[in-house]
């Protein structure tokens, strides 16, 4: 293991880190875990705008990041 350590400072790198967050916080309440701060679902849903069951919105969180990505 390396203990090199990685440094995001721009607000490019910031967006993201928290959309890969988002997804993968998603991905654990999808498989039934639940976050201390409320649901990651309801965040992502309210914030983008998306509709449908945790499945539906993980899919189109994971389609909104490749889109972004070019």
């Amino acid at each position: 293991m390396s203990n090199e350590t990685i440094v995001i400072d721009t607000p490019e790198g910031i967006k993201w880190y928290h959309l890969l967050q988002l997804k993968y916080a998603l991905k654990l309440e999808v498989l039934g875990m639940k976050h201390s701060k409320g649901s990651v679902y309801a965040h992502v849903k309210k914030t983008f705008g998306f509709k449908g069951n945790k499945r539906k919105v993980l899919d189109q969180l994971i389609a909104h990041i490749e889109k972004l990505k070019g």
